[in-house]
């Protein structure tokens, strides 16, 4: 396990669940092998989607850009050993 390496480099998202991201992002690296970024991926986005209702994304990777719209207090992107991670929540859009 990775704890204690993570560096959070912009997030809006309360210290718990900040903290339950990393956790998630560990205990993915446990299980994955680290160039399996896809799965690390799924198993965050299902972690979270659990934990906190459905609709939560997740990117990781060594090397992305990206552009997007979240919901307030549901962002994070932090370092952890060699990988970005990226977690948030989209905005729900009102029918028209």
């Amino acid at each position: 396990m990775l704890e204690g390496k993570a560096s959070v480099q912009d997030t809006d998202m309360p210290s718990k669940m900040q903290i339950q991201a990393m956790d998630a992002a560990s205990k993915a690296l446990d299980l994955y092998d680290v160039f399996d970024c896809k799965s690390i991926a799924a198993h965050i986005k299902k972690d979270f989607d659990h934990r906190y209702g459905s609709g939560w994304q997740c990117v990781v990777g060594s090397n992305f850009g990206c552009f997007f719209t979240h919901s307030k207090g549901s962002f994070i992107y932090f370092k952890l050993g060699t990988l970005n991670f990226l977690i948030f929540k989209g905005v729900t859009s009102s029918p028209q």
